[in-house]
């Protein structure tokens, strides 16, 4: 009986035994002696409609329970036959209750029931949606909490998505990605070649290419003689990560003579939206590449950029029409600004110094008013400052306090010898200057100055004097620079090379011929060089500490040594005189961190192996910085990257 019809019948009811009893006072008032009999049908009748519609209620109440417990069953049997995964967990993981699928398909058919399932399935219990690899086959899992009356249960749903991601992994393999190749030293390869090499060359290369690009299933076209771009999938490139791009080392096998060996450059643009976006970013990478002296592969990352190759030293290049070029473009720059400030790297040595005082010099003969910045205290070239002090007045340095207070939005900041933001004298003097010119010889590094009006990096110089020296010859000067710039200009091309030995290309000589015509005073430069008698002993005890591991000489210098930051990059320098080393590296602790002069003579790049460690530099010559480390653990880390290097060079 419907509820509706069961509470008219109780009104009804409760009406009739009102009803009743009024008639039966009725009668009895009235004198008629058996009158309460009359309403005893009435009493009977209410009874009987009560009870029925007690026994209704409680004929309706099982029929709920009863059908409770068949759809609760039901529920159970439909769970049991899903096409998907179901799990119960309790609050502390334990398995509580899983269908056939999740038995059959996740459990391999075992009994699992009571046991952590965590211990055996790589299941975040606290995700609420989560993607697990298990046994060959990808799950997309969502948690659905209940809160019972004892304790909290977790039901998790496992929906197979294999096929989906087997989908979206061909459809990420098959994205097309841009490659372009560039031949580093091809100009100069041909420049005085016979005819027919330079055919064989050029065959050689379209040869290797077109090898290269067989195994894959891209395309490649000829932008220049030089200059290839290919397009390749995803896998692909992926392939030649895992490779380490070994087309490069197959390129090097290409002669022009005995001598001279042919080095590709190539920039990936991969993981791109577009096709525009990743070749923008080949092109971005590409300029890494060569920025860093070629015969390697630059392939942005979402965290920066990775490198691959760069074991052969940077190609010179013979002709100095870009030089020419850029010089005039800097000397408009000067001419147009109110003044200028010069400013190397933090701790400046004689190369960072020397090219800003040799540079000024040249400025000041174009009469605009021209400053050096430098740390008067915190640098390694005091006696060079000393000496341009008294030759060209100390008005010439200024603090990097004092340049930032007198900056004006018509000042030209030129920065020498780095182009690494974080490790500029002055990182606000950078930031408030609205032209910014960079000359560098380092190899580039991912934090460059970005923003330079003129960014002339030729990684391939011996160093940054050099390049300056360069570049004044093409200044339109009435004179020439004084004899006190060209000793400072000297003394840097002199470090960097280690007196003519490293990074010696046919312009490093030019230049230092050019320096020594101007009146450059070489032994007054080689007094330059010279240390205290504890330097030399700190030096000497430094080497005597150090320990050969492999080819790599290690040393770490003792707490509290005097001039250590001078001290360390000679010690690591004497260090390569021993037999069979290849490469050598100091720790020394000073100001509360830890860095490392790494030197080599070109066998081993310490460059790559520095930016393992955080730091940068040349293939010959880098470091690094280290904080919050010690200087034993320094060198554990050092020598794990030497151990995955060496797995590497022999793979």
């Amino acid at each position: 009986m419907k509820p509706k019809y069961q509470t008219a019948f109780w009104i009804l009811t409760i009406l009739l035994l009102l009803l009743t009893v009024i008639a039966s006072a009725v009668l009895y008032r009235s004198g008629t002696r058996y009158g309460f009999l009359y309403s005893l049908p009435s009493f009977l009748l209410a009874g009987v409609t009560g009870l029925t519609l007690l026994d209704s209620h409680r004929n309706r109440v099982r029929y709920i329970a009863k059908l409770n417990r068949e759809c609760t069953e039901a529920e159970l049997a439909t769970f049991q036959q899903l096409d998907m995964g179901l799990c119960v967990l309790d609050e502390e993981g334990i398995l509580l209750h899983y269908n056939d699928y999740f038995n059959e398909h996740i459990l391999d058919a075992e009994d699992m029931f009571g046991k952590k399932l965590s211990s055996f399935l790589p299941l975040n219990t606290e995700a609420e949606f989560q993607e697990i690899h298990w046994q060959d086959c990808f799950y997309q899992v969502r948690s659905v909490p209940y809160e019972g009356e004892e304790k909290r249960l977790t039901a998790f749903l496992w929906s197979d998505i294999t096929e989906l991601e087997q989908t979206r992994q061909e459809y990420h393999n098959s994205r097309p990605c841009v490659m372009l190749i560039m031949v580093d030293n091809y100009e100069d390869l041909i420049q005085n070649a016979k005819e027919s090499t330079r055919l064989e060359i050029s065959a050689a290369v379209e040869k290797l290419l077109e090898q290269f690009i067989s195994q894959t299933n891209g395309i490649l076209k000829r932008l220049k003689n030089d200059k290839f771009i290919a397009v390749l999938e995803e896998e692909h490139i992926q392939q030649l990560i895992a490779e380490k791009f070994s087309i490069l080392d197959e390129a090097r096998n290409i002669r022009a003579d005995e001598k001279n060996c042919l080095t590709f450059s190539i920039g990936v643009g991969h993981g791109a939206a577009t096709m525009q976006e990743s070749e923008a970013w080949a092109v971005q990478c590409l300029d890494m590449a060569l920025g860093r002296g070629g015969d390697q592969a630059a392939v942005k990352t979402d965290s920066g950029f990775r490198f691959f190759g760069g074991v052969s030293k940077g190609v010179e290049k013979k002709s100095r029409a870009k030089t020419r070029i850029i010089a005039g473009a800097i000397q408009d720059l000067i001419l147009n600004s109110a003044n200028v400030y010069l400013m190397g790297h933090r701790f400046g040595d004689l190369d960072s110094i020397g090219s800003a005082c040799g540079l000024a010099g040249a400025i000041r003969l174009m009469n605009i008013p021209v400053n050096v910045v430098v740390d008067p205290e915190k640098n390694l070239s005091k006696q060079l400052i000393a000496i341009v002090e008294e030759e060209m007045g100390k008005e010439l340095f200024l603090t990097p306090q004092q340049a930032i207070d007198t900056i004006t939005e018509d000042t030209l900041l030129i920065i020498v010898d780095t182009h690494n933001k974080d490790i500029l004298e002055s990182l606000e003097l950078y930031q408030a200057a609205k032209k910014v010119v960079v000359i560098d010889h380092h190899r580039k590094n991912v934090n460059y100055v970005e923003n330079a009006v003129v960014f002339h990096h030729e990684p391939y110089a011996s160093s940054a004097c050099e390049m300056v020296t360069e570049l004044i010859q093409y200044f339109k000067l009435n004179e020439e620079v004084s004899a006190c710039c060209a000793d400072c200009l000297l003394s840097g091309i002199m470090l960097d090379t280690k007196n003519f030995v490293m990074r010696t290309g046919v312009r490093t000589f030019e230049a230092a011929a050019y320096l020594k015509k101007i009146g450059a005073d070489t032994v007054k430069v080689k007094g330059l060089f010279s240390g205290s008698i504890e330097a030399y002993k700190s030096r000497a005890e430094i080497v005597g500490s150090a320990e050969v591991v492999g080819c790599h000489a290690i040393a770490i210098a003792p707490e509290g040594t005097p001039e250590i930051r001078l001290v360390a990059p000679q010690a690591a320098d004497e260090l390569l005189s021993i037999s069979h080393v290849d490469a050598a590296f100091v720790i020394y602790a000073v100001n509360g961190s830890v860095s490392i002069s790494a030197r080599s003579l070109g066998a081993v790049n310490v460059q790559v192996i520095m930016e393992q460690l955080g730091g940068g530099g040349h293939q010959t010559m880098a470091a690094t910085q280290m904080p919050d480390t010690t200087p034993e653990q320094a060198r554990e880390q050092l020598l794990e990257v030497l151990a995955g290097t060496g797995e590497e060079e022999n793979n």
